[in-house]
């Protein structure tokens, strides 16, 4: 008897084998900022669209900002349960290491370069948009220099480099056109004359089109919004004789994703068929350039003059930036 016990669970070992979840069936988690994971942003309709498409399914997990996004990544290290982060900009200095070597099929229809492991899904310009409501009656700045006059006091809303990716743009665009000294002579200056250094992008731009404050540190794509939304132009960017920088997010792969091939999916989905709701919702250039973008997009501010800079450099010296802000801005 016992001989046909042991013969039988012998048998029952071979004939039921171990079944592995189907790849497809894995849970794929995405980080990413939330402007793209909020109510307005583009995430959801996109996770939507990819999951009935692919059956894959999504798990998207929001941070107030880029930089806070990055910080927890590193933080989490190789116990980082996300596969795919979207949101990275170019002034945030990133570990390369932790990303996958990886190269979309759509590659050559992408308009910006790649950076390092990291891959470009949006762009833009950085700028100060204008409540032309208030600008009716009151002269508009023309120089990141202007905002720093009694005229503008509790009139212009910034954003802390230190938490958000807009922030740290800011300060790269001031950096990069008035030199670095005269750059944290500018921000200390600020530090009276601002209404608020908000700690993210939609918070800060909240407060904008609540009436907090006629001017708000954004970008050129912003007033489209507006123009699709709100059929309005009363939200328009500045272009300002200093210039304006690029800027430029990045989407990445990490090395500890155990769900490659799917996280490769979604993000050849977010680079093609994303790309529009991406542009629309974001109010970003989409990085693909066959996108056929909607009448809006007119509203858009083109910057008479892009301010060139190397945004490797910035990015070495981006803590000793951040240190030198807050000991401006805090101490």
């Amino acid at each position: 008897m016992k001989k046909m016990l042991l013969l039988l669970v012998a048998v029952l070992c071979v004939a039921v084998p171990v079944v592995a979840q189907p790849q497809s069936e894995q849970v794929l988690t995405v980080y990413a900022y939330n402007s793209f994971t909020g109510d307005w942003g583009p995430g959801n309709d996109i996770v939507k669209a990819f999951e009935e498409q692919t059956g894959i399914k999504v798990n998207l997990v929001g941070a107030s900002g880029a930089v806070e996004m990055y910080s927890k990544v590193v933080y989490e290290g190789e116990d980082c349960p996300a596969d795919v982060v979207i949101g990275i900009s170019d002034s945030i200095n990133v570990d390369q290491s932790l990303f996958l070597d990886w190269q979309p099929d759509c590659m050559a229809d992408l308009s910006v370069g790649k950076k390092g492991n990291l891959v470009p899904f949006d762009y833009g310009f950085f700028a100060f948009i204008a409540d032309m409501e208030y600008f009716k009656d009151h002269e508009l700045p023309t120089c990141l220099e202007d905002l720093t006059k009694p005229e503008f006091k509790d009139k212009v809303i910034l954003i802390d480099p230190r938490t958000s990716s807009v922030g740290l743009g800011l300060l790269a665009w001031t950096i990069n056109t008035l030199g670095e000294d005269a750059a944290f002579s500018w921000w200390k200056a600020m530090k009276d004359n601002a209404l608020t250094i908000g700690d993210s992008w939609s918070s800060s731009y909240g407060l904008f089109t609540e009436g907090e404050a006629p001017l708000v540190i954004s970008y050129t794509t912003s007033p489209v919004y507006h123009a699709l939304y709100e059929d309005t132009d009363r939200y328009q960017a500045i272009d300002f004789t200093n210039g304006h920088v690029k800027t430029t997010e990045y989407l990445g792969i990490l090395k500890t994703s155990k769900n490659v091939e799917n996280a490769k999916k979604f993000c050849e989905f977010v680079l093609t068929q994303g790309q529009e709701q991406i542009a629309v919702a974001n109010t970003m250039f989409p990085a693909n350039g066959s996108v056929e973008l909607p009448e809006a997009f007119k509203a858009a501010l083109m910057p008479s003059r892009i301010v060139e800079y190397d945004t490797d450099a910035f990015v070495e010296k981006t803590n000793e930036y951040l240190t030198r802000w807050a000991q401006t801005m805090v101490l």
